[in-house]
């Protein structure tokens, strides 16, 4: 699947209703940073460390 990624001034109110626009048409979803940071998890990018040591240890290798 490809991604978009948009910047936009958030104030500006032709900008956010054209973005709900494009995303009410259910062509695209909005994915939040929450589902991306599962994903990665899912995906095995994510890494579990002790404590802050043994993250140093492991990445100052």
């Amino acid at each position: 699947m490809a991604e978009i990624t948009l910047q936009f001034d958030a104030k500006n109110t032709l900008a956010k209703k054209t973005i709900d626009y494009i995303l009410s048409l259910g062509v695209f979803k909005k994915v939040s940073g929450l589902d991306q940071a599962l994903e990665d998890e899912k995906k095995g990018l994510v890494k579990k460390y002790k404590n802050s040591d043994d993250l140093f240890k492991k990445v100052l290798r």
